[in-house]
């Protein structure tokens, strides 16, 4: 395995003499790739997860690490299949996908530095599975079946279950959908399709883990609560955080675009995404799009106002309709008295028809089963609220995009899910999307370049009085549907 005493990747520095004795064989085993030692060791509940004490080492990350950077010619194709062999094991036994070590790396963080793109993407691919099926497991009451037999796994904090060829692919295909049908169609019996899910249960135990700290976290209802700041370049609330800020109007410029074009722009890639980039390119959408060339008339609807960027795009095409919901006090206060907002009474009564322009006035949960009511449909929906989490957007495109969405419309969203870390942002990506598609709709990405010249460090530059970079990446994905 690559590793030099002084780096601070090396088996010295991560796995110290002073580890404990119950923790060192189970890491070490997975550091040099040892699949047979390890087996047995992970036979116990919580060994998958083990950490060392003052480095927080988890055997994923040692099994990753150990490999050295992609470039090191010491790993040879045989040294790769070893390791994955280890790390897929690992996650059978219900390895945790984002537990962080003392250099806030999750064992993916640390495969992206090093270049291991095959074992990045199992990384990714487990963090899925497991958010895929927290969502199912959050969404079910618990039921008194009177079977013994969950109550009996329930106590089991993490199992293993092999396939009957004794591999690792039972439980790996346990997600939802057709994964739970593959998982039966293996001949798994009800026990041990029982024991598969808490083993992939136990990758869920958090959700998106980030460089945030308590005090960091923002609830919709204390935004709500939040007094809020305007100036030129940003909007924040009390506390400091970057609820809009004007780096974002090149994004939603061509989110705009992408959303009215008549033609639904190809699949966009850019460079500078790290490993998990495509093979090949395309090139981006130009800055010179002639705005005045898309179509008129559109019925638009955006929900979160925020500094309007991207309703004063949406304005400039003359739509027929244009709908805001929005629910912070402050900002609709901004929207009907400031002098600088565009979309008062004023904008309001200059529609043609009566309510064709319309700044609906609650929280969108509130405002959108009227709309459905009213029977209201739109050509081009976007969404970008603040202080809500993934859930509240899959439910807004599971319960009412199906209603409001005209049949050839397409639907956006403001992508910045997990967006200070990577691993985070490419398995939200894979979520939404399959959720997205389960909802009926195609999905296609399209990549933007994001200039960090000048948003790479806390406070300087463009997070000049926000309390922290809610964006750390070089790119971003925008979503359409078509």
């Amino acid at each position: 395995m690559a590793s030099s005493p002084g780096n601070r990747d090396s088996l010295a520095a991560r796995i110290p003499s002073s580890c404990p004795g119950d923790i060192r064989p189970i890491l070490s085993a997975a550091w040099s790739h040892d699949l047979q030692a390890l087996k047995p060791l992970l036979d116990e509940p919580g060994k998958a997860n083990a950490q060392e004490p003052t480095t927080r080492e988890t055997p994923l990350h040692a099994a990753i690490r150990s490999c050295g950077p992609s470039s090191s010619s010491t790993v040879t194709p045989e040294d790769m299949e070893k390791a994955k062999a280890v790390v897929a094991e690992i996650f059978l036994w219900g390895g945790i996908w984002n537990d962080v070590d003392d250099k806030n790396e999750t064992p993916g963080c640390v495969a992206l530095r090093l270049g291991l793109r095959d074992l990045y993407d199992m990384c990714v691919a487990a963090g899925m599975r497991a958010e895929m099926l927290f969502g199912i497991l959050d969404g079910y009451e618990e039921l008194d079946s009177g079977d013994e037999t969950m109550d009996e796994v329930e106590d089991e904090e993490q199992v293993r279950t092999e396939g009957k060829d004794g591999g690792a692919n039972s439980a790996a295909e346990v997600e939802t959908g057709n994964g739970v049908a593959e998982a039966l169609d293996d001949e798994m019996d009800v026990k041990e399709f029982e024991k598969a899910l808490v083993a992939v249960a136990a990758n869920a135990h958090a959700s998106v883990p980030s460089v945030l700290t308590d005090e960091h976290v923002v609830t919709s209802d204390d935004y709500l609560a939040s007094g809020l700041t305007y100036d030129p370049k940003k909007l924040v609330d009390d506390a400091g955080n970057g609820v809009m800020m004007a780096w974002e109007t090149d994004i939603m410029r061509r989110s705009a675009i992408s959303l009215l074009s008549d033609e639904a722009p190809e699949l966009v890639h850019t460079a500078g995404t790290g490993i998990n980039a495509p093979e090949t390119t395309a090139p981006s959408m130009p800055e010179d799009v002639d705005m005045s060339s898309l179509p008129k008339g559109k019925r638009i609807l955006n929900i979160g106002f925020g500094m309007g960027i991207i309703d004063s795009v949406f304005a400039s095409t003359k739509p027929s309709k244009h709908h805001i919901i929005e629910a912070h006090p402050a900002v609709l206060s901004y929207i009907n008295t400031s002098p600088e907002s565009k979309y008062g009474p004023s904008w309001v009564d200059a529609a043609e028809i009566h309510g064709a322009n319309k700044v609906w006035s609650g929280r969108w949960q509130d405002i959108c089963p009227k709309l459905l009511a009213d029977g209201e449909v739109y050509d081009a929906i976007y969404f970008d609220t603040f202080g809500e989490d993934y859930s509240q957007l899959k439910l807004f495109f599971t319960e009412y995009i199906p209603g409001l969405l005209d049949m050839d419309g397409k639907f956006g969203f403001f992508n910045g899910l997990g967006a200070d870390r990577k691993i985070c942002y490419d398995v939200y990506q894979k979520v939404a999307e399959m959720h997205l598609t389960d909802a009926g709709m195609d999905v296609e990405w399209q990549q933007i370049d994001v200039d960090m010249k000048n948003m790479g460090e806390d406070g300087m530059g463009e997070w000049e009085g926000v309390v922290r970079r809610y964006w750390t990446l070089d790119s971003k994905f925008s979503i359409k549907t078509i």
